[in-house]
């Protein structure tokens, strides 16, 4: 009984060592996948690494498979940090979730006026009522 309970423990640690080494592997490529997708999205990725957010499964062609979920963290401009996700099914991109920002309006917050003098008050306008006399 004892030879059985300790095979029992030997497949139980192998099948957790390789699933953490498959799992390393995926993680190794959504990594490969967030640099690639950052690249070409004008994006810098934030501390080189993805984390597992999620698993689900999914029907493709018939069959049932598991994709996973990676959260990451991209910047804009370099002073900010955005969430961004991308799906992976197998060894390929499925999903991908990035942030989006206006680029006019991105750039004139970020840039002032070049004649507005050096202030970070914001000058208010009285609001016009249609009805001067009115509560809400």
């Amino acid at each position: 009984m004892n030879d059985l309970s300790n095979l029992l423990l030997l497949l139980g640690l192998g099948a957790i060592v390789g699933l953490w080494l498959k799992l390393s592997v995926s993680r190794e490529l959504a990594v490969k996948e967030a640099r690639q997708q950052c690249l070409q999205h004008g994006l810098q990725l934030l501390d080189e690494t993805v984390g597992l957010r999620g698993v689900r499964l999914r029907r493709v062609n018939g069959l049932r498979r598991i994709e996973r979920c990676y959260g990451f963290e991209v910047s804009i401009d370099g002073h900010d940090r955005e969430a961004a996700r991308l799906w992976m099914l197998g060894r390929s991109l499925s999903g991908l979730s990035l942030p989006t920002v206006a680029s006019a309006s991105r750039d004139s917050i970020a840039r002032p006026a070049p004649n507005a003098p050096a202030s970070n008050v914001v000058q208010l306008h009285a609001r016009r009522h249609r009805d001067a006399d009115r509560l809400h």
